[in-house]
């Protein structure tokens, strides 16, 4: 089968969530079906010849990707729009352009488009049967019924304006994907009219990956790894840093927090032993090296990298119930849980302190990712959707 990919990130090198996801996707793919990639360069350097990606797919192509930028006049007049401001800002007839062009240029069986800001494309899709792959509304339906005052309104009219698009859009799509149940249940809850399949295809690792990362462990150290450019990343630091760190430094004196990715040069709430460790191209070391590994989420959906990468790597977590969400984890024994900044606080400090629990998490969520969370294993059941799509 040849299958165009649409990706908003180029996969490779694979340092965020959503890259890892779709590099594994590709590489899964590419196995059994012909890959063009068509992908927007979130970064400088991207080369669509750089040999991890052209090893997955036959083609590739990027296209400049503008970030969404709400004072520009383009989204300004979004606001008239029935379509979320962030579609209208960053719509590219450059890419769209591509689709057309590739679309054109050979006969394809299939169109992959992740995540919302390629779905988008549709219209050029030229009846080409199409996926959309990890559809995310959690993130939108939680700032939506969460926030407060105005920026609660200006969330709720987001929400409004994304349904009534989504109305419409889903449409275009033969079937969908989602990467937790949980995002499955909000999908039928506000959509019921689409009678389409839609596949839970988790967050998942390449095991194989994360074998043979050594790293000796650091007394007392903590890390969570996420840029601040997906907000909730940034609103979990807020919120441990200004509210949870300070009770754990109570009782650990010389605990250390560091933090990994893109901060995009915003506040924290002052607070000493916290390190922003920006870019670090051996993350997996790093985490491996932690004593314990945070996922103080309060918003957002899908499942979570973060947790799963630490979990291969043998660094026990805790993490909030909404960070844990869409993962078959139990507190106690893969992880611990806590949603207060007291309980998170006290769940921290017994890792930092008992050796004995963090082994046997460390042991438990090793095994739990290897049985349910290893591409190996979630990849036949996404074939077979895609199987089922095209033979219709």
């Amino acid at each position: 089968m040849k299958i165009l990919f649409l990706s908003r990130w180029f996969p490779y090198p694979m340092n965020n969530g959503s890259k890892i996801r779709i590099y594994n996707l590709l590489r899964g793919l590419s196995g059994h079906h012909e890959l063009t990639l068509l992908s927007f360069a979130d970064q400088p350097g991207v080369s669509p010849e750089a040999p991890e990606v052209r090893a997955v797919c036959s083609k590739a192509q990027v296209v400049p990707w503008r970030e969404f930028d709400p004072t520009t006049a383009r989204a300004r007049l979004g606001i008239l729009s029935l379509k979320p401001r962030s579609v209208v800002d960053t719509f590219s007839p450059e890419m769209a352009h591509a689709i057309t062009r590739t679309l054109k240029g050979g006969k394809y069986d299939l169109v992959i488009a992740s995540q919302l800001q390629m779905a988008a494309y549709s219209p050029y899709f030229q009846d080409v049967p199409a996926v959309f792959e990890e559809l995310e509304i959690g993130l939108f339906h939680d700032r939506a019924f969460s926030a407060d005052g105005r920026i609660r309104l200006r969330q709720a009219l987001t929400w409004f304006k994304l349904r009534i698009y989504l109305s419409r859009l889903l449409d275009s799509f033969q079937a969908v994907t989602v990467a937790s149940a949980q995002e499955r249940a909000l999908l039928g809850q506000n959509f019921p009219r689409y009678c389409r399949p839609v596949e839970v295809v988790p967050n998942c690792l390449n095991m194989d990956e994360y074998k043979n990362v050594a790293a000796e462990k650091r007394a007392n150290t903590l890390v969570f790894t996420g840029p601040f450019k997906y907000h909730a990343n940034y609103e979990a630091m807020k919120w441990f840093v200004g509210e949870v760190f300070p009770q754990v430094l109570e009782r650990v004196p010389d605990a250390r927090l560091i933090i990994t990715g893109d901060h995009q040069n915003l506040p924290l709430p002052s607070m000493r032993n916290v390190t922003l460790a920006g870019y670090v191209d051996d993350v997996k070391s790093l985490i491996a090296s932690s004593t314990v590994g945070i996922a103080p989420l309060l918003s957002g959906g899908g499942t979570r990298l973060k947790i799963l990468e630490a979990m291969a790597l043998g660094t026990p977590v805790v993490a909030t119930s909404k960070g844990a969400e869409g993962l078959d984890a139990r507190s106690g024994e893969h992880l611990l849980i806590a949603d207060s900044a007291g309980d998170f606080a006290e769940s921290t400090v017994r890792l930092l302190r008992e050796a004995g629990l963090r082994q046997q998490i460390a042991v438990n969520s090793q095994r739990l990712v290897r049985e349910k969370y290893d591409w190996g294993g979630i990849m036949p059941a996404f074939l077979r959707l895609l199987a089922g799509i095209t033979k219709e």
